[in-house]
């Protein structure tokens, strides 16, 4: 297959494509005829549905990415890849209480930690994961919320773990604890919810809706930001 300048192979299932050299992963299997019916949401980096191992070419290791957001590469080699478990602990928020045992409790596999640091290396985001579930064995729930603050629960770091870990759930419970129980209440948004809850925003709310898409835009663009 003879290639451009515009354009890069890459293999998908073990077939071989040529592909404009500027589309995400994503795009360019629906360039190439794929149609997305699961692991794909947002499309804009937030959700972590579209989690995507591949390899390059002569390289045997994996490489880690979102597929709407990492562009092709020539010799870049995809194929689907099942669903992985990541078991999540059930818990009742308002019984679970910040404890140095906390963690340990819903999630006894972070005592299996090797700090081998490939959940970090997977991660798309460049988060510091082998600390954030070190934070946990600590029981150190401001940590674990700090260093997890941008996780998008996309998974990979557990699919990469050799101890069977689920660091993004781990880092969850921390976050939904730490908000909940330790992190300063802020007066300004408790008067926020009780003047939604009166309707003080609905006539805006009710505006914004109408809006059209290149006025929204605007609106975004042009606004105040402290």
């Amino acid at each position: 297959m003879d290639l451009t300048e515009s354009k890069v192979k890459i293999y998908v299932m073990g077939k071989e494509y040529a592909v404009p050299s500027n589309l995400t992963i994503m795009k360019a299997m629906e360039y190439i005829g794929y149609r997305f019916v699961r692991g794909a949401g947002c499309r804009g980096g937030f959700c972590g549905a579209c989690a995507t191992v591949y390899r390059m070419k002569d390289e045997y290791r994996l490489r880690m990415a979102l597929a709407c957001q990492e562009t092709v590469h020539h010799g870049m080699y995809l194929a689907q890849i099942p669903f992985t478990p990541a078991n999540k602990a059930m818990y009742d928020l308002e019984r679970v209480k910040p404890s140095g045992n906390t963690f340990l409790e819903h999630y006894p596999e972070i005592a299996r930690c090797l700090c081998c640091n490939t959940c970090t290396k997977a991660c798309p985001q460049d988060l510091d994961v082998m600390n954030i579930v070190q934070a946990a064995l600590k029981g150190d729930f401001e940590e674990v919320a700090q260093l997890s603050f941008d996780c998008i629960s996309c998974g990979l770091c557990a699919m990469r773990c050799p101890a069977e870990i689920v660091p993004h759930h781990v880092s969850l419970l921390g976050r939904r604890i730490y908000g909940k129980y330790i992190m300063p209440k802020s007066r300004e948004i408790e008067k926020v919810v009780q003047e939604t809850g009166r309707g003080r925003y609905e006539e805006e709310l009710k505006n914004l809706a109408e809006m059209e898409l290149d006025e929204l835009k605007k609106l975004y663009e042009e606004r105040e930001i402290e």
